[in-house]
């Protein structure tokens, strides 16, 4: 809770130069609250502060491999839980109601980029010994990953109500933990206009 109120006190000074403010919810990969502003008609700035879904199971098993407690250890198992997902991304938006014959509303199609911060905390269970009897050790993990993401969506807003719903669908690019690792991400969700 202290990192969401951080982050939207850090968001204040960019609401002086925004014209419009939406916040809102979105459902997917990460589930997250959304807070986005436009600089100009077309530019976009937004902020996400959620959950982050953990990694495939393989993924896990390879940071386990490649970072053993000390070299006879050998993987059992994991459980994965608490993600924390943070983005920061900018996004052009054009109109694109002609196109489709809209007389009502409004229909934007965008693509951006921006960061991402993920972390997730990961339990492993593991042996030092493949004996007859192998006794299981336990370790404590907190996975960060962070890296790039591209993203393309549409947002629809409502002419008299004052609320838009989109959808999108983007790629994350780990750069740091996992260099080159790509994740598919999506989600649909509504904002609130004030």
């Amino acid at each position: 809770m202290k990192k969401i109120v951080l982050f939207f006190l850090l968001s204040i000074p960019l609401l002086g130069y925004a014209q419009e403010h939406h916040v809102g919810i979105r459902i997917g990969e990460p589930l997250a609250l959304t807070y986005k502003t436009f600089l100009n008609e077309q530019f976009s700035l937004e902020g996400l502060v959620g959950r982050a879904g953990a990694n495939s199971a393989q993924y896990y098993r390879r940071v386990f491999e490649n970072n053993r407690p000390h070299p006879g250890a050998f993987y059992g198992s994991h459980s994965a839980a608490g993600g924390l997902s943070l983005n920061a991304r900018g996004a052009y938006n054009e109109d694109i109601s002609s196109e489709f014959d809209i007389t009502q509303g409004t229909l934007l199609a965008y693509g951006g980029a921006g960061v991402q911060l993920r972390t997730v905390k990961v339990d492993y269970v593991y042996y030092n010994d493949m004996g007859s009897a192998p006794i299981p050790q336990y370790e404590k993990r907190t996975n960060v990953d962070f890296g790039a993401e591209g993203f393309i969506g549409s947002e629809y807003y409502f002419d008299n109500l004052p609320m838009t719903v989109f959808a999108e669908v983007g790629l994350f690019l780990e750069i740091l933990d996992r260099p080159g690792h790509v994740r598919l991400q999506g989600g649909i969700g509504a904002r609130y206009l004030f």
